[in-house]
């Protein structure tokens, strides 16, 4: 049952008699229009204030917040945005726990002592809101071929079978720069991400010829601060054989690979194509040796980056609700410290690992991929051959 409106020349009346009482005469007054109304106290002072009509009081009635984050706030979110490659706003957050004092000290931050106080404690969401944008994405392509080679010798490993939690289990891809073209040679990169951490390396090669593969896959075992235990990768030709199986038999490394077409087998290191390889260098066609010498220098430059100031989020648990998957996952954290909390490392490594975190700057290291990305450029993709 709705309740009665007042009569408008009895409600203009009782505002003029309000506004001439007292505290005491306006507390008798309200009470009798609240008993002879039937409206909630607060609502009855907005009408009595004629701060609200009572012919729209049907409507529900927002108050506009109190804006706390204004032009500088907005600046500064974006800007520490673009010093952590436009990473998503839950893992900015957990980034700027663990590097805003720091980048406060090395000045990088030119922005007042309010609004850095108000970045000590903006929520994941408010910035999310000021940096709501338009987002471009791009298709991905993919060339690989398959390797017949050994097949039955290596075991399938699927995602669902990915439960080891010490790093040093890796998953393997390679990642093409044909520039949309996949005739002739061009280079690759191969992608190097270990499943406990996170932790990403990654090697330019001339081309996919198996030896490169495998010395691109030794040159990165040696600069990994943790041994290599295992190995996943797809069933492409330059994985998928005799060299490599017989390293993961003398290295007692575990060597697995996942089923033909199906590319949630390897999640991990997929997610990091995208976010790291294709992010950098994009689409474009490379095929000189003076280019996979540059990827090189900019992937030295990009692994600091990516595995000391970057947090990542892993997956802890998967609930079907009906026709819908409920994904749970950790609080964001780098590569970094995800190694310096596993009991798996040794206190020597963990030690070095500081001590290179504590030489590095993110803003010199920002503008060293952003300098080395300008030198890098792009070969012309020939004609497309119709076969």
């Amino acid at each position: 049952m709705s309740k009665p409106k007042p009569n408008q020349a009895y409600l203009d009346q009782l505002r003029k008699r309000y506004a001439k009482a007292s505290k005491k005469e306006r507390t008798i007054i309200l009470d009798e229009f609240v008993a002879t109304t039937g409206y909630h106290r607060k609502h009855g002072i907005a009408l009595l204030r004629g701060h609200r009509d009572w012919r729209r009081s049907a409507t529900p009635y927002h108050r506009l917040r109190r804006r706390i984050y204004g032009d500088e706030e907005k600046r500064a979110v974006l800007h520490l945005g673009d010093m952590f490659d436009q990473i998503d706003s839950k893992r900015l957050r957990a980034a700027m726990d663990a590097e805003l004092d720091t980048l406060r000290q090395q000045g990088h931050l030119p922005f007042s002592a309010v609004c850095y106080q108000h970045l000590q404690t903006i929520s994941a969401s408010s910035m999310e809101r000021l940096r709501r944008q338009q987002r471009k994405r791009v298709r991905p392509r993919g060339g690989t071929k398959p390797g017949t080679l050994l097949k039955r010798q290596i075991p399938v490993r699927t995602f669902a079978q990915w439960d080891d939690k010490r790093p040093g289990f890796e998953e393997l891809d390679l990642v093409q720069h044909d520039g949309g073209n996949p005739n002739g040679f061009f280079a690759c990169t191969l992608n190097i991400t270990d499943v406990a951490t996170g932790w990403t390396e990654m090697r330019a090669v001339q081309n996919k010829a198996q030896g490169r593969v495998f010395a691109a896959i030794q040159h990165i075992r040696r600069r990994m601060p943790f041994p290599l235990l295992g190995m996943d990768c797809d069933n492409g030709a330059e994985f998928i054989n005799a060299e490599l199986w017989r390293y993961s038999l003398e290295q007692s490394i575990t060597f697995t690979r996942g089923r033909v077409g199906r590319k949630n087998d390897n999640p991990f290191v997929e997610q990091k194509n995208w976010s790291v390889v294709r992010r950098l260098v994009g689409y474009d066609r490379y095929d000189t040796a003076r280019q996979v010498s540059q990827l090189n220098t900019l992937y030295d430059w990009c692994s600091l980056y990516t595995n000391h100031f970057l947090p990542v989020s892993k997956l802890v648990s998967k609930q079907r609700v009906g026709s819908r998957v409920k994904r749970s996952f950790d609080a964001p954290k780098t590569p970094y410290q995800r190694l310096l909390d596993s009991p798996d490392v040794s206190p020597k490594v963990k030690a070095q690992l500081q001590t290179i975190h504590a030489s590095l700057d993110i803003v010199q290291l920002k503008n060293q991929i952003d300098t080395q990305i300008d030198l890098i450029q792009p070969s012309k993709v020939p004609p497309l051959k119709l076969r």
